[in-house]
């Protein structure tokens, strides 16, 4: 379980609203009932909203379609306009809303000024960063925006290591761009972004795990995260694969081959609170539809809540109560499988 961070905590409180907490317990209450009646029963709208900056990305991770240039879908920018009249419809029931699905945030020119635009109206925002255009400039803008919590990914404490994954990265440039943020928290006196170091537990990087630790706690990082991490060829085994099991998303099976650790069972959270806007306003239904062969609407012609009630969603529902294991995205999902650290650095 994630450990509570007592300033961050305060921080989401506080932008809670009775709209906003009547609409999370209908949505809480219909998923309860939906898993006790085995049909789709919706109440309420999602609290829980990613929207999609852009699907462009500096870097070369071998496990990111962004990163592996493989989209099927186009790629773009996501803008400043169309997020601004969708945010209208959604804003006053959103608990977060993560300003991440593909691609780097910052490479959108627009993207601060959208988080600004959230924050304005009382939004809890997040957003996750591979670190490389957190320059003095963005970093002071960023703060500025009002963003309440920012993930930045450093998968490891040297060089060598970091760039096993994080392809075509320079960590100095991350880490300095963790530094300009400390600063300018300090220098603006701003509480947030709640800042997180995100370590993503693989083979190459995994005996620096105490080490980022360290280096979090040196810059003044709130938080360290491990994560495991989304192998797509993982049978028969992926040299990515961390030795200590307690990370990994996958269990060594009596043929040797592997298994994904989560059982399946058919039911979703996720289809209940929260779905994934794309740059270009097409809906999925969750983070593991990253080429969106699962169009459950499109927000550009439709309202979101139209598309929250509409039939496509109802047949994506049904379908998950019936057979999880027979639908492509969630055959390799593991929701649930991260791991935290348990103490704040």
């Amino acid at each position: 379980m994630p450990t509570l961070y007592p300033r961050d905590t305060l921080n989401f409180l506080r932008k809670l609203t009775p709209r906003r907490v009547i609409n999370a317990t209908k949505v809480t209450a219909s998923y309860y009932a939906t898993r006790w009646l085995q049909r789709p029963v919706v109440w309420g709208k999602p609290f829980t909203v990613s929207f999609e900056p852009t699907t462009a990305c500096n870097l070369r991770c071998p496990e990111c379609p962004s990163g592996l240039r493989e989209f099927t879908r186009p790629t773009g920018n996501l803008k400043a306009d169309f997020f601004r009249r969708t945010l209208d419809d959604i804003a006053d029931r959103l608990l977060y809303l993560i300003f991440y699905f593909q691609g780097e945030p910052y490479i959108n020119p627009d993207f601060l000024d959208m988080v600004k635009e959230a924050s304005d109206r009382g939004v809890y925002t997040i957003t996750s960063t591979n670190g490389h255009f957190l320059n003095d400039a963005n970093a002071k803008r960023t703060i500025e925006s009002g963003l309440d919590r920012l993930i930045i990914s450093v998968d490891g404490t040297t060089q060598e290591v970091y760039e096993q994954y994080r392809k075509a990265g320079k960590l100095e440039t991350v880490l300095q761009g963790a530094r300009n943020l400390v600063k300018w928290k300090a220098e603006l006196q701003s509480p947030t972004p709640h800042l997180i170091f995100q370590f993503l537990v693989v083979k190459p990087n995994e005996h620096q795990m105490a080490d980022v630790v360290q280096l979090a706690d040196e810059i003044g990082i709130d938080e360290v995260k491990f994560k495991s991490a989304q192998l797509y060829d993982y049978e028969h085994g992926n040299p990515l694969m961390p030795e200590q099991e307690q990370y990994a998303r996958y269990y060594k099976k009596g043929d040797g081959t592997y298994g994904i650790k989560n059982k399946l069972q058919n039911h979703c959270w996720k289809l209940w609170h929260s779905c994934v806007i794309t740059w270009d306003g097409l809906v999925a239904p969750c983070c593991f539809d990253k080429d969106v062969t699962h169009r459950l609407g499109d927000v550009k012609t439709d309202s979101l809540h139209d598309v929250w009630e509409g039939a496509a969603y109802d047949d994506f529902r049904t379908k998950l109560l019936k057979g999880r294991s027979e639908i492509d995205i969630c055959q390799n999902c593991t929701e649930g499988c991260e791991v935290w650290l348990g103490a704040e650095v």
